[in-house]
């Protein structure tokens, strides 16, 4: 056996998964198919991961009692979102492995701490300062300038907790913002937006997944082109921003990181997230492994082989009753791979599913998921 992989974790061992959405769910799916038994802690039951899981614990994610119950019946642990408690994780470590460690979550939970650790390590990001109070925030708009993005440093997604600054005038969505620690960062005018997916192995060799381009709506992914089409220059570029940060963090698992691309073709980091990534979902069916894959042989210390995309592909999230559409369109497109994470109940903007077409014409895929438009 490869020195590097003499302590790897071999099926059918336990992973426990915090967290029991959709990305839990398809890392349990690569899991099981690779003979592991799987454990998830959320506090709904029946949650998407545990449909497919060998348990589940319900429990409230800051139960401490629950996430050490999972450690005693695991062997490695596992997290499917950033805001874990560290404490509870640092604990559980005493029964089980956690090769992504919580200085991962520390940096990541935080997007001040996030944009400080990327600066600190010659990563571009746009300018940013910390935000505490009126007088700290008059102070960061001086420094940073208009028009500016004020954020939550912990908390919020999909364009949750945060509002847009034009003039230094503070407006009363940014006053609210203040009664918990906030960023204030320079927003950007940027060509597009693309991600790239990235892990490491046990043994330290780091790989990337292709660079995407994403397109938003309200905030919320909406579309996944992979590959992205920018210059080769910009390909490059990410490659090696994504090389640098995995191995400045001593990555384990898979990280997304999420990019802006400026008019003239540099890359600056946005944000960072500590598991596999919405824009990496096209990989199951579009590479020769998937992010989920990647993730699970990650942190059980197996080997990670270079990736290849087979073929062009696009994501489209389903969002609310888009869903409903998809379901309905579903036998007039045997083309589609059809996602349906199983959650109890559509609300709107709530991410129920996606559809990956792979096609060589990027153009015939984008038309093939184009009329998944619920009510949203």
């Amino acid at each position: 056996m490869n020195a590097n992989f003499k302590e790897a974790l071999l099926p059918p061992a336990t992973i426990g998964i915090v967290g029991g959405g959709q990305l839990g769910q398809m890392m349990t799916l690569s899991a099981k198919a690779m003979g592991y038994r799987v454990g998830v802690l959320d506090p709904t039951p029946k949650a998407p991961a545990a449909q497919v899981a060998d348990f589940q614990i319900v429990a409230a994610y800051d139960d401490q009692a629950a996430l050490l119950d999972l450690a005693r019946r695991s062997d490695v642990l596992s997290y499917e979102f950033e805001n874990v408690d560290e404490n509870a994780l640092i604990a559980a470590q005493a029964y089980a492995k956690l090769p992504q460690g919580t200085a991962l979550l520390h940096i990541t939970g935080d997007r001040l701490n996030e944009k400080q650790f990327l600066h600190d390590h010659g990563i571009p990001v746009t300018s940013f300062a910390p935000v505490t109070d009126l007088q700290s925030l008059n102070y960061a708009l001086n420094r940073v300038g208009t028009p500016a993005i004020l954020k939550t440093a912990a908390g919020g997604y999909d364009g949750h907790g945060q509002t847009d600054l034009d003039t230094a005038v503070v407006t009363k969505a940014a006053s609210a913002l203040l009664t918990q620690p906030c960023i204030l960062e320079a927003r950007q005018k940027f060509r597009t937006e693309v991600s790239m997916m990235v892990t490491r192995s046990a043994a330290g060799v780091v790989t990337t997944f292709p660079l995407v381009e994403n397109q938003h709506q309200h905030h919320i992914l909406h579309t996944t082109i992979a590959p992205a089409n920018v210059q080769p220059s910009v390909h490059s570029a990410a490659r090696k921003i994504a090389v640098s940060i995995a191995e400045s963090l001593e990555l384990r698992g898979v990280l997304g990181i999420e990019f802006f691309v400026l008019p003239d073709d540099t890359l600056l980091v946005n944000e960072l997230a500590p598991r596999p990534h919405n824009s990496g979902h096209y990989t199951i069916e579009a590479c020769n492994i998937s992010q989920f894959e990647a993730h699970i042989r990650s942190i059980c210390g197996l080997p990670i082989p270079a990736i290849t995309q087979t073929s062009p592909a696009v994501m489209r999230n389903l969002l609310g009753d888009d869903l409903t559409v998809a379901r309905q369109q579903l036998v007039e497109h045997p083309e589609w791979h059809f996602h349906d994470y199983g959650k109890a109940a559509i609300k709107p903007q709530r991410k129920m599913g996606h559809v990956t077409v792979l096609n060589h014409d990027i153009d015939a895929a984008l038309a093939s998921v184009a009329n998944l438009k619920g009510e949203q």
